[in-house]
């Protein structure tokens, strides 16, 4: 059972399950993938999220479902605190009941950025209110006792459904595509993760009952500018529309880390490596070919 199974995440995780025969149910708020087994639910209703989870008995729950827009979760701490930390309650209220496997999706955010790489078993220390939330929802999972994966990822992109809002990657194409202007933050690093290795992390890790906390991110730590010129070169758009600024221009409420996710941990007991930039877009470039 997938929670948020329509979003840019959870989208990938349930169509990449189906292809692989397993049975996948899903759960969605506004959007139908079309595919699987649907069930709309708002992981805030604590007495519908549970009996859901009573009623399907799924051997897996993959918890996707989260309030990820950095800026309403530093805005409305109300609604982060619902959707984040009492849906996540919720969620394991139902697998406590059945005593079942839950696998929650987390964020580099849960870091400060103050060191220059990170490892699973370093401190967290969020900075925002996005990234505090998600840690709570670490905390209830290892408080669980349930058996558990916590995946800890950072930027995914990967192409996206028709109502899903643009990644990262996808806003530059289409900015650049219709030669508008670029402004691109030149402080703010990040370890791009391409969609599709987190869902073959997550396959495996189901597989082989892989337990505990990893960082499932790209192998590149870089710039939003360095990362928008590498997608103009990937895809052959003009990189002279792109502009570097500096976060501090944006007046924007929520501060962001800049968090260098070590992803040796994923290798070393999946044996999958986690494709940089280049080869992430080099992927998509031939998908969108196929």
């Amino acid at each position: 059972m997938i929670t948020g199974g329509s979003g840019k995440i959870g989208s990938r995780i349930t169509r990449d399950l189906l292809e692989k025969n397993h049975e996948v149910h899903y759960t969605y708020s506004n959007n139908k993938l079309n595919v699987g087994i649907e069930h709309k639910l708002d992981i805030s209703d604590r007495h519908n999220t549970i009996n859901l989870i009573s009623k399907i008995q799924p051997n897996f729950i993959i918890h996707t479902a989260a309030l990820t827009n950095v800026d309403l979760c530093e805005t409305d701490k109300k609604l982060a605190n619902l959707l984040n930390i009492n849906g996540t309650e919720n969620i394991l209220e139902g697998c406590k009941k059945i005593q079942t496997n839950i696998i929650y999706i987390s964020t580099s955010f849960v870091f400060d950025g103050k060191k220059e790489k990170y490892y699973e078993d370093d401190k967290p220390n969020p900075i925002n209110n996005y990234g505090f939330t998600k840690l709570r929802g670490e905390q209830l999972v290892k408080n669980s006792k349930l058996p558990y994966i916590i995946l800890r990822t950072d930027q995914p992109y990967s192409w996206k459904e028709k109502w899903q809002i643009n990644n990262s990657v996808l806003r530059v194409i289409d900015h650049l595509q219709q030669g508008k202007i670029m402004k691109e933050v030149d402080n703010w690093f990040n370890v791009p993760t391409y969609t599709p290795d987190l869902v073959r992390v997550i396959e495996h890790m189901i597989n082989h009952k892989l337990l505990g906390t990893y960082h499932a991110s790209g192998s590149n730590f870089i710039n939003r500018y360095e990362w928008a010129l590498t997608i103009a070169e990937i895809f052959k758009l003009d990189k002279k529309l792109i502009i570097p600024i500096k976060s501090e221009s944006l007046n924007l409420p929520a501060k962001r880390p800049n968090v260098n996710l070590s992803n040796e941990k994923i290798f070393e007991d999946t044996g999958i490596k986690m494709n940089g930039i280049i080869e992430g877009l080099k992927d998509m470039q031939k998908i969108q070919h196929e």
